[in-house]
């Protein structure tokens, strides 16, 4: 019964990498900041806060997949 628990925090760990990860690069790249942009990384004009969420969602994805060491592609 110990061997579900441990698969569920191993899972959970991976998800809380996975937000830290998020949180790392959303903030370098300065993602989700309306009006603000770092060299490089340029949001389009106009982009609204709905499409924020989903690149933010996307990109979340992409870190998970990483840190369990699975190809996005």
């Amino acid at each position: 019964m110990d061997q579900p628990a441990t698969l569920s925090s191993a899972a959970r760990r991976n998800e809380d990498i996975a937000l830290d990860l998020l949180k790392f690069i959303a903030t370098t790249a300065n993602v989700g900041r309306p009006g603000s942009a770092s060299t490089g990384f340029t949001a389009p004009s106009g982009a609204k806060a709905d499409d924020q969420v989903v690149h933010l969602l996307e990109l979340y994805t992409r870190c998970l997949q990483a840190v369990e060491g699975k190809s996005g592609h």
